[in-house]
């Protein structure tokens, strides 16, 4: 039973490193970007929840809802002021060194802000935990809505990419940016629109990741930015299910198996 409960526990950790994963490999298969900053609009997630539940009292649900908001703007306004004027450079460094700077302040505005000392999250989930085999085995509510949550995701967006409009033109400007153009599709609009749900999601998955492990900090969204980046890579970067595939194996990095 405690080998299960920890193989619960990592496909959880897992699907939250998919949810994030998605946004590197939405920038990259679209834009052909990698955006390290996506770690840090994790963190921003978290503290604007927080906020909303302890200065304002906010619902759980309300508190989300304002951190996807908050994270999906960050996300537009990042897009808008950090990447596109870099887009046509000749050199991908140029990004790549952007996007560390981007991260660094953001980093520091929060730091400035809320502080260096991690903070104690309250956890969004409403759900009790569920205990099996007589009580032998527990699955918490985190664990539950977090898996719910990842497969839910994932359905939403593949049936979004392939059955809109808007996906059809993330699909046409990932191929050829160029020809989506004359095409009479909005590139700019279109990579704003990637931003923006790779930026809401990136909020979703903040959330989640600190009610499983409640403490909040300005480099909260570091270590699991790099994993999911991992993740991203290991499904096969700018595919969407590959990026669920590639959170389970990397989630049980971040967890000590029991050995008996």
């Amino acid at each position: 039973m405690s080998f299960l409960s920890y193989f619960l526990n990592g496909i959880s950790l897992g699907s939250v490193y998919a949810i994030i994963a998605l946004g590197y490999t939405m920038v990259y298969g679209i834009a052909k970007m990698l955006n390290f900053a996506h770690g840090d609009v994790i963190m921003v997630g978290g503290y604007a929840a927080l906020t909303m539940m302890l200065s304002y009292s906010a619902n759980p649900l309300v508190a989300v809802l304002v951190a996807i908001v908050v994270c999906t703007v960050l996300g537009i306004t990042i897009e808008a002021v950090a990447y596109r004027p870099l887009r046509g450079a000749a050199s991908p460094l140029a990004v790549l060194i952007t996007a560390i700077g981007v991260s660094y302040f953001l980093q520091n505005v929060v730091l400035l802000i809320f502080g260096s000392n991690p903070k104690s999250f309250q956890s969004v989930v409403p759900i009790p935990d569920l205990k099996l085999a007589g009580g032998s085995l527990m699955i918490s509510g985190e664990t539950i809505v977090t898996i719910v949550s990842c497969i839910v995701i994932m359905t939403a967006l593949m049936t979004f990419i392939n059955k809109t409009k808007a996906g059809q033109a993330m699909l046409a400007v990932s191929e050829d940016k160029g020809a989506a153009q004359l095409m009479g599709i909005n590139v700019n609009g279109t990579i704003a629109l990637t931003f923006a749900i790779g930026s809401g999601l990136a909020a979703i998955a903040g959330v989640l990741l600190c009610s499983t492990y409640p403490s909040l900090s300005p480099y909260t969204g570091s270590m699991p930015g790099i994993k999911a980046f991992v993740a991203a890579v290991f499904g096969g970067i700018g595919s969407i299910p590959g990026a669920m595939i590639g959170g389970i194996p990397v989630s049980y990095t971040h967890l000590t198996l029991p050995t008996t």
